[in-house]
Protein backbone atom coordinates (compact mmCIF):
# COMPACT_ATOMS: atom_id res chain seq x y z
CA UNK A 1 0.00 0.00 0.00
CA UNK A 2 1.41 3.16 -0.93
CA UNK A 3 0.81 6.15 1.26
CA UNK A 4 -0.11 9.57 -0.20
CA UNK A 5 2.73 11.99 1.36
CA UNK A 6 0.96 15.05 3.33
CA UNK A 7 1.43 18.06 1.63
CA UNK A 8 2.58 21.22 3.29
CA UNK A 9 0.08 24.49 3.41
CA UNK A 10 2.55 26.02 0.91
CA UNK A 11 2.38 23.21 -1.91
CA UNK A 12 -1.28 23.42 -1.15
CA UNK A 13 -1.60 27.28 -1.86
CA UNK A 14 0.06 27.07 -5.00
CA UNK A 15 -1.75 24.23 -6.26
CA UNK A 16 -5.13 25.84 -5.45
CA UNK A 17 -3.50 29.17 -7.86
CA UNK A 18 -3.32 26.28 -10.50
CA UNK A 19 -6.54 24.81 -9.90
CA UNK A 20 -8.01 28.17 -9.76
CA UNK A 21 -5.75 29.18 -13.58
CA UNK A 22 -6.92 26.16 -15.00
CA UNK A 23 -10.46 27.42 -14.48
CA UNK A 24 -9.77 30.56 -15.96
CA UNK A 25 -8.35 29.79 -18.85
CA UNK A 26 -10.90 26.58 -19.63
CA UNK A 27 -13.43 29.96 -19.08
CA UNK A 28 -11.31 31.86 -21.56
CA UNK A 29 -11.26 29.09 -24.12
CA UNK A 30 -14.79 28.74 -24.03
CA UNK A 31 -16.04 32.10 -24.41
CA UNK A 32 -13.05 32.94 -27.26
CA UNK A 33 -14.99 29.39 -29.05
CA UNK A 34 -18.08 30.76 -28.23
CA UNK A 35 -17.12 34.06 -30.28
CA UNK A 36 -15.62 32.23 -33.29
CA UNK A 37 -18.67 30.57 -33.71
CA UNK A 38 -20.93 33.33 -33.68
CA UNK A 39 -18.80 35.77 -35.69
CA UNK A 40 -18.46 32.91 -38.07
CA UNK A 41 -22.02 32.63 -38.72
CA UNK A 42 -21.83 36.34 -40.40
CA UNK A 43 -18.70 35.01 -42.28
CA UNK A 44 -15.78 37.03 -39.92
CA UNK A 45 -13.12 34.46 -39.69
CA UNK A 46 -9.62 34.48 -38.22
CA UNK A 47 -7.28 31.67 -37.36
CA UNK A 48 -6.97 29.49 -34.38
CA UNK A 49 -4.86 30.74 -31.60
CA UNK A 50 -4.61 33.72 -29.56
CA UNK A 51 -3.19 35.86 -32.18
CA UNK A 52 -6.23 34.81 -33.87
CA UNK A 53 -8.64 36.04 -31.29
CA UNK A 54 -7.09 39.07 -31.73
CA UNK A 55 -7.39 39.48 -35.24
CA UNK A 56 -11.06 38.32 -34.88
CA UNK A 57 -11.45 41.22 -32.16
CA UNK A 58 -10.04 44.04 -35.03
CA UNK A 59 -12.49 42.78 -37.29
CA UNK A 60 -15.27 42.76 -35.20
CA UNK A 61 -14.28 46.48 -34.07
CA UNK A 62 -13.83 47.32 -38.19
CA UNK A 63 -16.93 45.82 -39.61
CA UNK A 64 -19.35 45.33 -35.98
CA UNK A 65 -21.40 48.15 -37.26
CA UNK A 66 -22.84 45.95 -40.36
CA UNK A 67 -24.07 43.72 -37.56
CA UNK A 68 -27.83 43.80 -36.38
CA UNK A 69 -28.13 45.58 -33.00
CA UNK A 70 -28.80 42.19 -30.65
CA UNK A 71 -25.99 40.45 -32.03
CA UNK A 72 -23.55 43.55 -31.64
CA UNK A 73 -24.70 43.62 -28.04
CA UNK A 74 -25.10 39.66 -27.80
CA UNK A 75 -20.43 39.80 -28.90
CA UNK A 76 -20.03 42.45 -27.05
CA UNK A 77 -21.23 40.94 -23.86
CA UNK A 78 -19.07 37.86 -24.88
CA UNK A 79 -15.77 40.26 -25.69
CA UNK A 80 -16.28 41.99 -22.13
CA UNK A 81 -15.89 38.76 -20.66
CA UNK A 82 -13.16 37.29 -22.65
CA UNK A 83 -11.59 40.49 -21.66
CA UNK A 84 -12.42 40.37 -17.60
CA UNK A 85 -10.56 36.97 -17.50
CA UNK A 86 -7.20 38.05 -18.97
CA UNK A 87 -6.05 40.06 -16.00
CA UNK A 88 -7.03 37.02 -13.46
CA UNK A 89 -4.91 35.09 -15.21
CA UNK A 90 -1.95 37.08 -15.88
CA UNK A 91 -2.02 37.88 -11.87
CA UNK A 92 -2.18 34.64 -11.26
CA UNK A 93 1.18 33.69 -13.65
CA UNK A 94 3.27 36.05 -12.01
CA UNK A 95 2.38 34.73 -8.26
CA UNK A 96 3.70 31.16 -9.83
CA UNK A 97 6.06 31.96 -11.53
CA UNK A 98 7.31 34.16 -7.78
CA UNK A 99 6.82 30.91 -6.37
CA UNK A 100 9.22 28.67 -8.99
CA UNK A 101 11.81 31.51 -8.61
CA UNK A 102 12.37 30.60 -4.77
CA UNK A 103 11.59 26.57 -5.26
CA UNK A 104 14.76 24.88 -6.27
CA UNK A 105 13.26 21.83 -7.20
CA UNK A 106 10.85 23.68 -9.47
CA UNK A 107 13.56 25.53 -11.61
CA UNK A 108 15.69 21.45 -11.67
CA UNK A 109 12.48 20.44 -13.77
CA UNK A 110 11.82 23.84 -15.65
CA UNK A 111 15.46 22.75 -17.14
CA UNK A 112 14.06 19.85 -19.03
CA UNK A 113 12.66 20.32 -22.64
CA UNK A 114 8.86 20.81 -22.62
CA UNK A 115 8.63 22.02 -19.06
CA UNK A 116 8.32 25.06 -18.05
CA UNK A 117 7.69 27.44 -15.10
CA UNK A 118 3.75 26.45 -15.29
CA UNK A 119 4.38 22.56 -15.35
CA UNK A 120 7.50 22.46 -12.73
CA UNK A 121 5.75 24.60 -10.10
CA UNK A 122 2.55 21.74 -10.53
CA UNK A 123 4.71 19.05 -10.45
CA UNK A 124 7.22 20.33 -7.68
CA UNK A 125 3.49 21.36 -5.36
CA UNK A 126 2.21 17.75 -5.90
CA UNK A 127 5.27 15.73 -5.19
CA UNK A 128 6.46 16.24 -1.98
CA UNK A 129 8.89 13.09 -1.57
CA UNK A 130 9.40 11.51 -5.31
CA UNK A 131 11.12 8.45 -3.23
CA UNK A 132 7.53 6.87 -2.91
CA UNK A 133 7.65 6.05 -6.57
CA UNK A 134 10.15 3.21 -6.83
CA UNK A 135 11.35 4.10 -10.24
CA UNK A 136 10.51 6.57 -13.15
CA UNK A 137 7.97 4.51 -14.70
CA UNK A 138 5.67 3.96 -11.53
CA UNK A 139 5.64 7.76 -11.71
CA UNK A 140 4.79 8.17 -15.05
CA UNK A 141 1.98 5.19 -14.54
CA UNK A 142 0.67 7.39 -11.42
CA UNK A 143 0.40 10.46 -14.36
CA UNK A 144 -1.57 7.78 -16.54
CA UNK A 145 0.89 7.88 -19.11
CA UNK A 146 1.74 4.60 -19.32
CA UNK A 147 -0.27 2.05 -21.97
CA UNK A 148 -3.09 -0.35 -20.74
CA UNK A 149 -2.64 -3.56 -21.12
CA UNK A 150 -5.27 -6.53 -22.48
CA UNK A 151 -4.99 -9.95 -22.60
CA UNK A 152 -6.97 -12.26 -24.24
CA UNK A 153 -6.47 -15.83 -25.76
CA UNK A 154 -2.95 -16.07 -24.19
CA UNK A 155 -2.01 -12.61 -26.14
CA UNK A 156 -1.34 -9.62 -24.72
CA UNK A 157 -2.00 -6.39 -26.31
CA UNK A 158 -0.72 -2.37 -25.22
CA UNK A 159 -3.84 -0.24 -25.72
CA UNK A 160 -4.01 3.59 -24.87
CA UNK A 161 -2.92 5.22 -22.03
CA UNK A 162 -4.82 4.87 -18.32
CA UNK A 163 -5.37 8.59 -18.20
CA UNK A 164 -5.58 7.80 -14.55
CA UNK A 165 -4.14 10.01 -12.08
CA UNK A 166 -3.18 13.61 -11.92
CA UNK A 167 -4.90 14.97 -15.27
CA UNK A 168 -3.91 18.20 -15.18
CA UNK A 169 -0.15 17.29 -14.65
CA UNK A 170 -0.52 15.06 -17.46
CA UNK A 171 -2.29 17.35 -19.83
CA UNK A 172 0.26 20.10 -19.24
CA UNK A 173 2.97 17.53 -20.16
CA UNK A 174 1.47 16.39 -23.16
CA UNK A 175 0.94 20.05 -24.21
CA UNK A 176 5.02 20.89 -23.70
CA UNK A 177 6.43 17.70 -25.57
CA UNK A 178 3.58 19.02 -28.13
CA UNK A 179 5.61 22.21 -28.28
CA UNK A 180 8.64 20.58 -28.17
CA UNK A 181 7.58 18.47 -31.22
CA UNK A 182 7.22 21.01 -33.33
CA UNK A 183 10.83 22.24 -33.45
CA UNK A 184 11.99 18.46 -33.53
CA UNK A 185 13.37 18.88 -36.91
CA UNK A 186 16.01 20.84 -35.36
CA UNK A 187 19.77 18.83 -34.66
CA UNK A 188 19.24 17.43 -31.29
CA UNK A 189 19.69 14.15 -30.06
CA UNK A 190 16.99 14.46 -27.39
CA UNK A 191 14.64 14.67 -30.35
CA UNK A 192 16.22 11.79 -32.61
CA UNK A 193 13.70 9.29 -31.11
CA UNK A 194 11.10 11.49 -31.66
CA UNK A 195 11.66 12.21 -34.87
CA UNK A 196 11.80 8.13 -35.84
CA UNK A 197 8.09 7.53 -34.14
CA UNK A 198 6.99 10.45 -36.30
CA UNK A 199 7.57 8.77 -39.61
CA UNK A 200 5.80 6.05 -38.38
CA UNK A 201 3.01 7.31 -35.48
CA UNK A 202 0.70 9.88 -35.27
CA UNK A 203 1.87 13.15 -33.82
CA UNK A 204 -0.30 12.90 -30.99
CA UNK A 205 1.28 9.26 -30.44
CA UNK A 206 4.29 10.52 -29.82
CA UNK A 207 3.34 13.55 -27.70
CA UNK A 208 1.96 11.37 -25.28
CA UNK A 209 5.00 9.17 -25.88
CA UNK A 210 7.40 12.30 -25.53
CA UNK A 211 5.35 13.08 -22.19
CA UNK A 212 5.81 9.84 -20.68
CA UNK A 213 9.72 10.18 -21.02
CA UNK A 214 9.77 13.36 -19.71
CA UNK A 215 8.27 12.89 -16.75
CA UNK A 216 10.65 9.85 -15.77
CA UNK A 217 13.26 11.93 -16.53
CA UNK A 218 11.50 14.64 -13.75
CA UNK A 219 11.29 11.61 -11.23
CA UNK A 220 15.10 10.72 -11.63
CA UNK A 221 15.86 14.86 -10.78
CA UNK A 222 13.08 14.79 -7.93
CA UNK A 223 14.08 11.36 -6.52
CA UNK A 224 18.05 11.51 -6.75
CA UNK A 225 18.10 15.32 -6.62
CA UNK A 226 20.17 15.66 -9.57
CA UNK A 227 20.04 18.82 -12.32
CA UNK A 228 19.06 18.27 -15.99
CA UNK A 229 22.02 17.45 -18.44
CA UNK A 230 20.87 17.65 -22.32
CA UNK A 231 22.33 14.38 -23.98
CA UNK A 232 25.21 14.84 -26.54
CA UNK A 233 26.16 13.15 -29.80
Amino acid sequence: MRFVPVKSAEQQSVLMLHKTRELLVRQRVMLTNALRAHLGEFGIIAPQGLAGIKQLLELFQGCGRALPVLAREALNGVIAHIESAERPIEVIDAKIMVWHRGNEQSRRLAAIPGIGPITASAIAASVPDATVFRSGRQFSAWLGLTPRSHSSGGKERTMGITKQGDGYIRRLLVAGATAVLRHARQSNPSRAWALRLLDSKRPKVVAVALANKTARIAWVLMAKGEAYVAPVV
